[in-house]
């Protein structure tokens, strides 16, 4: 009994949670206030007596390269039952960069990580989440058609790589398309980019119907959340 799942990524995971050591106590704050600290109420509220452990390591700003370059800290050094990735809106065509990387280069890094990962840890179970747009928004409202070619390429390298690696793939770009069909874009994801509480409650219930299951227990029962 007892799992460590471990969340990461970029912004969208980081959730503005407290990221110092001295802060690991502040269980308030240490998990931040995305999709992760969502999953973490769900599950740990329902599931008490499962003693799972879960832990934020996503940090706002990251590209892919950036998660490679920490993974012994933030990924080995743990040594996670799951670990969960969500990357890839950083490495699109954000000003500050100056350019995007393409989907082979994206996917390069991303699988030498997991293959480092893996090595380190081959009974790791990971979870692979798609990194996605909403329909319109502040953020590239000049170029959605740049942003949308290049976040879709990295779209197809996550689903490629998370069949190389028998990860769980979980796909956020339909139900977020289908969401914006009942409200407003700025619903869901305010700027585009970065999720509402609202659109960080749809990632948590689609990660939980796709990977609840590796959390233990009854499959069935963990999908009524």
């Amino acid at each position: 009994m007892g799992k460590t799942v471990l969340f990461t990524g970029d912004s969208i995971s980081d959730g503005n949670r407290y990221k110092e050591e001295k802060d690991r106590s502040d269980l308030n704050h240490q998990i931040g206030h995305s999709y992760v600290y969502v999953i973490d109420a769900l599950i740990g509220s329902k599931y008490p007596e499962r003693e799972i452990e879960f832990l934020n390591r996503g940090i706002s700003g990251n590209r892919v390269i950036e998660l490679y370059g920490r993974i012994h800290e933030d990924m080995i050094d743990l040594k996670p039952d799951v670990v969960s990735i969500l990357v890839g809106v950083n490495d699109g065509p954000q000003a500050e960069h100056g350019h995007h990387a393409t989907g082979d280069a994206y996917g390069k890094i991303y699988r030498m990580m997991l293959a480092e990962l893996k090595e380190a840890n081959p009974e790791v179970k990971i979870v692979l989440v798609e990194p996605f747009l909403g329909k319109n928004g502040p953020v590239y409202d000049k170029d959605y058609k740049t942003w949308s070619e290049c976040i879709g390429s990295y779209q197809k390298e996550v689903r490629k790589i998370a069949e190389e690696f028998g990860a769980v793939f979980v796909p956020l770009q339909e139900i977020f398309d289908k969401a914006c069909e009942k409200r407003d874009t700025s619903y869901w994801i305010w700027d585009g980019v970065h999720p509402t509480e609202a659109g960080h409650g749809l990632i948590a219930r689609q990660w939980i119907k796709y990977a609840g299951y590796l959390l233990g227990g009854n499959e069935d029962e963990i999908y009524k959340i």
